[in-house]
């Protein structure tokens, strides 16, 4: 039997399970299962490789974390400093990003060719590594936004000078505020100023429409959800463990 699974904490509502679970029955994949494996601790990765694993994906809080425990990265994932997808060879692991292409090919589908405009990226954390690289990659200017000090914008800075949401017409959420079971979180921006030529993406995916959705919906932007990242980076994901 070839395990795959996901590592990081916790793990009740992750959509690997069952994308993978399905996959395996609807394509008649034979000998495969894929399990969740929920560390409250990084240092328990150790015990875990020995369980002669396939292959496994990595969500919050080990983007980052898990890049010491690594034989070896992946060019891209290095770039990045990220790591979602480890392949297991020969008793040595390796590093990818897969979050990379999911988003990459989605954005080019969610936005109009030749936006011309600016991003703001809401949040720090591991996912929102792959989304920098991808908007470099685009040719796509943007600024990141955080609650604390240290980087382009803080929330506050953003709520006092809304006209600042004039400049930047892709917002993306790279923050786990408005997942299930805490539906009415969302990033705390200037709701009011954004138009119907703002586009908003948010990583969340569950509910299939956010708080943070709603909001900028409710002022004519056009709004995504991360299922289509997640698929997409899914499918890269065994890609990459079916590599020889």
């Amino acid at each position: 039997m070839n395990t795959f699974g996901l590592i990081g904490y916790p793990l009740e509502h992750s959509f690997s399970g069952k994308y993978f679970t399905d996959k395996f029955e609807k394509e008649q994949i034979q000998d495969c299962e894929y399990r969740l494996f929920p560390l409250e601790d990084i240092k328990a990765f150790d015990s875990l490789k020995e369980q002669n694993l396939a292959g496994l994906n990595v969500t919050i809080p080990y983007k980052e974390q898990i890049i010491p425990y690594l034989d070896e990265l992946d060019e891209h994932a290095k770039a990045i400093g990220a790591v979602n997808v480890i392949q297991f060879t020969n008793g040595k692991t390796k590093g990818y990003n897969s979050d990379y292409y999911g988003f990459k090919d989605s954005l080019i589908d969610f936005i109009p060719e030749g936006l011309g405009s600016k991003a703001l990226i809401l949040g720090t954390g591991g996912a929102s590594k792959a989304i920098k690289q991808v908007l470099k990659d685009l040719s796509i200017p943007f600024k990141v936004v955080s609650r604390k000090e240290g980087f382009d914008f803080t929330y506050e800075e953003l709520n006092s000078k809304a006209e600042i949401l004039q400049e930047y017409h892709l917002l993306i959420n790279t923050t786990p505020l408005g997942t299930f079971p805490k539906v009415e979180e969302k990033p705390h921006i200037p709701y009011h100023a954004l138009t119907q030529n703002h586009y908003l993406y948010d990583l969340v995916y569950n509910p299939a429409k956010t708080a943070f959705m709603k909001e900028g919906g409710s002022q004519g932007a056009k709004v995504i959800n991360g299922l289509e990242m997640l698929i997409g980076q899914a499918e890269k994901s065994w890609e990459i463990w079916n590599r020889s």
